[in-house]
């Protein structure tokens, strides 16, 4: 399985605003510059993670974008979902008029993953 670039950087992203205490607030500019990522790309994932409250925005002179969510208490998993969503990763593609076995091992597959993702915290790697 691969998540998408946006996922990689919304990660770094969390981690660097955990790393920073989340008591700062980054400017777009300054912030894509430091993560060497478009101000553009990145715009459209601080958007992301605002819409899942994670960080949240302000406008003005001392505006920019600071953490939302308690620094402790975000997990990879919050992230993951802002950017991926929570659609399943293996959907069975075969007609089969019952339960598919290989959905199920997959579906089982994932559950631990997610389990696994949400109590793996950004902060415990800092």
């Amino acid at each position: 399985m691969k998540y998408t670039k946006a996922t990689d950087y919304a990660l770094h992203i969390m981690a660097y605003f955990v790393k920073q205490d989340g008591k700062e607030n980054f400017s777009l500019q300054p912030l894509a510059s430091h993560m060497n990522i478009s101000p553009t790309y990145l715009s459209k994932i601080l958007t992301q993670l605002v819409k899942a409250d994670l960080i949240q925005s302000s406008s003005g002179v001392n505006g920019g974008y600071s953490l939302r969510k308690v620094k402790t208490d975000i997990s990879f998993y919050d992230v993951i979902q802002a950017i991926e969503g929570s659609g399943a990763l293996f959907t069975c593609e075969m007609d089969e008029k019952r339960s598919c076995p290989i959905e199920d091992v997959m579906r089982s597959a994932e559950r631990l993953m997610v389990n696994d993702l949400k109590n793996k915290f950004i902060f415990n790697i800092i």
